[in-house]
Parts: structure tokens; sequence; C-alpha cells
């Protein structure tokens, strides 16, 4: 039992996020479960891994290529959002105040870990760029080092193309408090603030 216990636990412990202990726990979850849920399970994974792709235009997770945001005409086609990771596009359109297209990179630079650009997808935003149909670029990535250096690298690349480049703003979250916020967070909501 152990042997296979610690082979469920492995395949676990390749998810991101995911410790040795979490694996672990997951692993004796998943084996006391019964098989109907178990196999329910598999089936789920394999028939989305099955019927998602990449779109060709955005490079999001879809089940249609074009994806269902790329191929509505009621979104504004002039302005593209760039974000490091799919999930991020889910996320932002919870919020519901974002109308225009997505881009994402699926990372974000970080030369420690061997990603630079050529491990991103920022030739193919480069590419959608070359149209005369987008006025504005919107840097979504994290507010983190690797985010930063990645919204600099690309407002370089884009802005002598004469398309206007904005970064997402920053600042202290709704219910957040001044006190509990770290230097980089409140550098943010400093710089970003709004008159009112």
């Amino acid at each position: 039992m152990n042997r296979e216990l610690d082979e469920v636990a492995e395949q676990f412990r390749k998810l991101p996020g995911i410790g040795v202990k979490s694996a672990r726990r997951l692993a004796y979850f998943m084996l006391e479960r019964p098989q109907e849920e178990v196999d329910a399970f598999l089936a789920a994974i394999r028939n989305a891994r099955s019927k998602v792709c990449y779109c060709s235009i955005c490079c999001n997770l879809s089940t249609s290529d074009p994806c269902e945001i790329c191929s509505d005409d009621r979104r504004d086609h002039s302005v593209i959002c760039v974000v490091e990771q799919p999930q991020d596009v889910t996320a932002m359109e919870q919020s519901q105040e974002y109308h225009g297209l997505y881009h994402v990179l699926h990372g974000a630079l970080s030369p420690l870990d061997g990603i630079g650009p050529e491990q991103l997808k920022i030739k193919e935003l480069l590419k959608r760029l070359e149209t005369d149909t987008v006025k504005e670029v919107i840097i979504a990535t994290d507010p983190d080092t690797e985010g930063e250096a990645t919204a600099y690298y690309l407002s370089r690349l884009i802005k002598p193309s004469g398309i206007k480049v904005t970064r997402i703003g920053r600042g202290i979250p709704a219910g957040g408090a001044i006190g509990f916020s770290d230097g980089m967070t409140l550098a943010g909501a400093v710089e970003n603030r709004k008159e009112i």
C-alpha cells in the first residue's frame, strides 16, 4: 500500500502549491473515496483535457478556436489586456468591468528560473499588434518582481509602435488595513491615488 500511496502522492505533488504533506493528504483522501467518485474525478479530467485547447489568437485555454472572447463582436477589439495565466482571464472576467480582449503570456520573465522572452507568448502578442485595430494594451501582470519586470519589458517593446500602454492599478485591497500592508503595496497605492 505504501508504494501505491507514494505514487499517488507524487502525482499530486506535481500540482502548483502542493507540498509533501498536502500531497499525501490528497492521496489518502482519493484512495478512501468510493470507486465511483474516483472514476468520475478521473473522467472529468480526461474529458476536459481532451476538449480543451489553446486559442490561436489570445493563447487562453478554450474549448473552441478562436475562443468565445476573441470571437465575440460585442467586445472592444481595440484593447488587449495582457495577463500571465489563463486563471487571470477568469478573475478579470468576474470583475465584469473589462470588455476588451486578452492575451495570455503563460508566465512572467524570471531569468533565475530560466524563463526568458522566448518561453512566453510575447511574439504572438507582437504579431497581434501589427494590425491597426489595437489602440491600447493594458498590462495586468502580477505586482511582484517578475510581473513588474515583464510589464517593463513589454512596455519597452510596445511603446515605439505608438500604441498606448497602461498598467493596472495597484494598492490596498478592499477591506485591507494600511498597517498590515507591505511597502510595495503601499507604494503602489500612493502612486495610483486619484482625486475624490
